[in-house]
């Protein structure tokens, strides 16, 4: 795979990462490409969204080259790469998209928005949005955009934070436009692509984002000050993430398997261009 097919106004520079011309920023804390990559590694968040994409895509497969959009420090695409996928990461935040060329090994990483980038029509083969699109306002008109680049035929990727009322101040933090549910994923991608599996997964957390983030940002309470990011993914483990671990293992394995879990504090999907 080569970038240049894909498209003609990308440049590699001294740090071997192609970059646009242009660049506008996006709706994501300034340091949060630090903050995730000090604790992905060690993140039962992060291992079980990582188990549970590898399961999905493993039933869903794609032909060609996957682009990883706004795929962070690489944590997703190295996973993939090691399981023998061609994978592109674009990612407009430079700290991510060095941290995913120059820690994570990964080759190919372009330091851009997917508009900047410049893309030609219809030359993707599949496309990943892995936790991007709740930070995106216009989400229908930015799909739209993102069918065009896409074959017919070619595979789309998602996994989104679901439901409204488990709204807290860690989405506003984070720089979220909205949560999902299933079915207004189906309506958001109606008439641009065909869904073939739909899940919840993060079951487990529900109640505990409820009762710790989402009911008492409603009342008013906000976060607990001086939270830090390895205490929000359990990077430090102990006796609750152990347990937690054990009740996730259970959704990847029915993933894998195909099952759709109906309950869940996030949806992943598998899709293709119609």
């Amino acid at each position: 795979m080569r970038i240049e097919d894909f498209s003609s106004t990308l440049i590699r520079n001294a740090d071997g990462i192609y970059v646009a011309s242009e660049s506008h920023s996006v709706s994501y804390p300034v340091d949060g490409h630090m903050d995730c990559f000090q604790v992905e590694d060690r993140s039962f968040w992060f291992k079980h969204r990582n188990e549970c994409i590898g399961a999905m895509i493993s039933r869903h497969p794609f032909d060609g080259t996957l682009f990883d959009i706004g795929g962070g420090n690489g944590y997703v695409s190295q996973m993939l790469a090691q399981q023998g996928f061609d994978v592109a990461l674009v990612e407009p935040g430079y700290v991510g998209a060095l941290n995913a060329h120059k820690q994570r090994g990964l080759p190919q990483v372009i330091a851009s928005t997917v508009e900047d980038a410049n893309f030609h029509p219809q030359s993707i083969d599949a496309m990943a949005m892995f936790d991007v699109i709740e930070h995106i306002d216009g989400d229908r008109a930015f799909l739209e955009k993102m069918a065009s680049l896409i074959k017919m035929g070619g595979r789309l990727y998602l996994t989104v934070p679901c439901h409204g009322w488990l709204w807290s101040r860690a989405d506003v933090d984070a720089g979220h436009y909205r949560r999902h549910t299933a079915q207004s994923l189906r309506v958001l991608l109606e008439g641009l692509f065909e869904i073939d599996y739909l899940s919840y997964f993060f079951g487990p957390l529900v109640l505990p984002q409820f009762l710790l983030r989402a009911l008492p940002f409603r009342l008013g309470l906000g976060r607990k000050a001086g939270l830090s990011a390895e205490a929000e993914h359990g990077a430090k483990n102990g006796q609750i993430v152990s347990l937690l671990n054990k009740l996730l293992a259970r959704e990847a394995i029915k993933i894998r398997s195909g099952e759709q879990l109906r309950f869940g504090a996030s949806c992943l999907l598998a899709a293709h261009r119609i």
